[in-house]
């Protein structure tokens, strides 16, 4: 039988994961295991200053008191170590995770993690606005991974899937989109005098083709394939000068230093 971890970052009772878990019943056995509160952006972070708490709610359902990735590791690692799981479901999130957000992002943070552990991921997220419903995108979600559970799985498979608020007019498979945060730090003083900070900005995106957010924006459903190699592969080439001045330079510091 199939086994599914779900997961996310807006915690264990959240309505998209309840959802999404109970509709994915229908492909196989499901685990869930997610965090006992809102993680949001909380990024690729995995807590190791502390112990973990794991908490058993319902068969087959478990809190942690950390971020997704710890509760990818503590499943894989811990819960399911006798048999991994063969796919990470991580969401419905409560918001879009497009662009350069993914970074941030702790239900896309999750599938990275299931990346690493080489289990084949995907991440739902939602957009909140009028008319937007969790019930419709987790029927539209469970299809999906119905369909690429069809065939067989790459490990390394990592999809980042974001649903319009209106009923979809479609698919699009689309790249990465780019945002311009116009980024404040608003400094007020608490009833004790003392100064705090609130980070705060307003996203401005670029009106590109094909991308994710062009893609929700006009109603279709964006699904772009991610991967965890940063490497700057062009930048092999074109800074191939700096390249050679590095070198010359640590020769020098080797020479000095005999």
């Amino acid at each position: 039988m199939t086994r599914i971890l779900v997961t996310n970052d807006d915690g264990v009772y959240s309505e998209g994961l309840r959802l999404l878990a109970r509709e994915l019943e229908a492909l196989g056995e499901v685990w869930v295991v997610a965090p006992d509160r809102e993680q949001s952006a909380t990024s690729h972070s995995l807590t190791l200053t502390r112990p973990l708490r794991l908490q058993k709610l319902e068969s087959r359902c478990y809190s942690v008191d950390g971020t997704p990735t710890d509760c990818v590791n503590l499943a894989v690692l811990w819960l399911l170590r006798d048999a991994k799981p063969d796919l990470v479901v991580s969401g419905i999130n409560f918001g879009t995770n497009v662009g350069d957000d993914v970074t941030y992002s702790g239900t896309v943070s999750a599938t990275f993690e299931a990346s690493l552990l080489g289990i084949p991921s995907l991440a739902f997220s939602q957009e909140v606005a009028e008319g937007f419903s969790f019930a419709r995108s987790a029927r539209l979600a469970t299809r999906f991974v119905e369909t690429v559970l069809a065939e067989p799985v790459p490990s390394d498979l990592l999809l980042n899937v974001n649903f319009p608020a209106s009923p979809a007019k479609g698919m699009r498979f689309t790249r990465l989109g780019k945002r311009v945060y116009r980024q404040s730090v608003i400094e007020k003083e608490d009833p004790r005098g003392r100064k705090y900070y609130w980070i705060a900005g307003t996203p401005e995106w670029q009106e590109d083709e094909g991308t994710d957010h062009e893609a929700v924006q006009l109603g279709y459903v964006s699904v772009t394939p991610l991967h965890l190699d940063l490497t700057d592969y062009r930048g092999l080439e074109s800074y191939a000068g700096l390249a050679d001045r590095l070198a010359r330079r640590a020769a020098e510091e080797r020479a000095d230093a005999g």
